[in-house]
């Protein structure tokens, strides 16, 4: 017997795979906390989930093919998003992801090196980060040193938690990938000592 879920919805036709899936996910908002985009993914830190204001926010994990977008996908950092996630092994994972209403993803304006070529270094102002001047001809006097990444003054980039947290999810992720393999080899190389165990043994009958 068919569940009651697949038996009928309200409008009196049977209900599909698709809508079950659909009606499972729950829907999330919140900001781009980080995105690589040489690796293709990243992750929202999600406020909200199905209207209720979280405290602490949580991490979900976002993949660049689920993002409602044209061309180049990738995220901004900061940027509202709203989207659609479910629980996996792994933890959060976004489905489909937006900006505010439904809105194309902004994405950032940066793209990987070999997306672009190269501008040159001279380009670039150190003193204030502009471009079109050199440092020595910046009308701005003597900025203070920040950090390169998150662009506090307060520390610098070698001592930043925010680089720091980002490079230790992008750690766990490759590790767990690997571990994923390892294990997907050695059912493999499992099945098959299986497989030459019964051959013997049925060539011995």
């Amino acid at each position: 017997a068919l569940p009651l879920s697949r038996v009928l919805c309200a409008g009196g036709s049977p209900q599909s795979e698709e809508e079950e899936e659909a009606a499972a996910l729950s829907r999330g908002s919140g900001v781009c906390k980080w995105f690589n985009m040489r690796m293709g993914f990243g992750f929202i830190s999600m406020s909200s989930r199905d209207g209720t204001p979280l405290d602490p926010n949580l991490d979900v994990f976002v993949h660049q093919s689920k993002l409602h977008m044209e061309g180049f996908r990738s995220l901004r950092e900061g940027e509202a998003l709203d989207f659609t996630f479910k629980k996996s092994t792994k933890g959060l994972e976004a489905i489909r992801v937006t900006g505010p209403d439904g809105a194309p993803c902004l994405g950032s304006k940066r793209r990987p090196k070999n997306a672009l070529k190269r501008r040159s270094k001279a380009e670039k102002c150190y003193n204030c980060g502009g471009a079109g001047h050199h440092a020595k001809e910046c009308q701005l006097p003597p900025q203070p040193k920040k950090c390169h990444f998150c662009q506090s003054i307060s520390h610098m980039v070698a001592g930043c938690p925010a680089r720091a947290q980002q490079q230790q999810q992008q750690l766990q992720l490759q590790q767990e990938v690997q571990q994923e393999v390892q294990q997907e080899v050695q059912q493999e190389v499992q099945g098959g000592s299986g497989m030459d165990q019964e051959e013997e043994r049925l060539q011995k009958l």
